[in-house]
């Protein structure tokens, strides 16, 4: 799990957060309330079955990337907070629905859904698509 001492660093005098990896938001991240949290306990699966999940979208052959977008107050709380997951794909809205079906999310939204930094290239003929809890 990155550090907040970390996306500070990335984040820089401008303090945009970066776009983070699944392996830096998951790996060793046991606070279950890090993201989703008003649909933890009420649906959302737990954040091993989140990290398998985006482990196996960022796996296919029609997705460039998969990113945390963590929640803008993460640097003033000193928290690691994720607000949604960017998925970089060739796939439709409706592929990308199926993919996080069943994780009690609102769905997916067409492009990042706040300003961040360390953002990757978007390949052409894709696009970005986040998936959100509200």
């Amino acid at each position: 799990m990155i550090s907040i001492a970390e996306l500070v660093r990335r984040a820089g005098d401008a303090e945009v957060l970066p776009l983070i990896t699944v392996s830096e938001f998951f790996d060793g991240n046991d606070e279950e309330e890090s993201i989703a949290a008003n649909q933890w306990e009420y649906g959302r699966p737990p954040l091993a079955e989140l990290a398998e999940r985006f482990r196996e979208i960022e796996q296919r052959d029609d997705v460039a990337w998969v990113r945390v977008q963590l929640h803008p107050e993460t640097l003033e709380t000193d928290e690691l907070t994720g607000e949604a997951v960017a998925i970089c794909t060739s796939a439709d809205e409706a592929i990308c629905e199926s993919w996080v079906d069943g994780l009690d999310s609102s769905g997916i939204t067409s492009g990042l859904i706040d300003e961040y930094v360390d953002v990757p290239a978007v390949p052409n003929g894709m696009s970005i698509w986040s998936v959100t809890w509200d």
